[in-house]
């Protein structure tokens, strides 16, 4: 039996929340971790921009790469702040 595409990929997704409840893992401990990984991609974001200014990058390609990868998880991370603010807002709007 064939399967389509959006179907397959919310089973990963589903797969996915199953794992990290399985693990125990906390809404903050995975905060952390994924802003750390935001930070580690920001830091070499600027390490490949500083060798480039420097004319010590030894391939241009993957410096350019690590900036698009460390301005792409920053606006991912603002995105995923706003929403969560927007969301926060909302609530406090929320008439009991």
């Amino acid at each position: 039996m064939s399967t389509i595409k959006g179907i397959e990929s919310i089973s990963n997704i589903q797969n996915s929340v199953n794992d990290v409840q399985k693990s125990g893992d906390d809404f903050s401990s995975i905060l952390n971790e994924t802003l750390g990984e935001v930070n580690k991609l920001q830091k070499e974001g600027d390490k490949a921009v500083s060798d480039i200014a420097t004319g010590s990058v030894k391939d241009l390609h993957q410096a350019a790469i690590a900036i698009d990868k460390a301005e792409m998880s920053m606006k991912l991370t603002l995105e995923v702040r706003n929403k969560a603010l927007n969301a926060y807002k909302e609530l406090a709007r929320t008439q009991m």
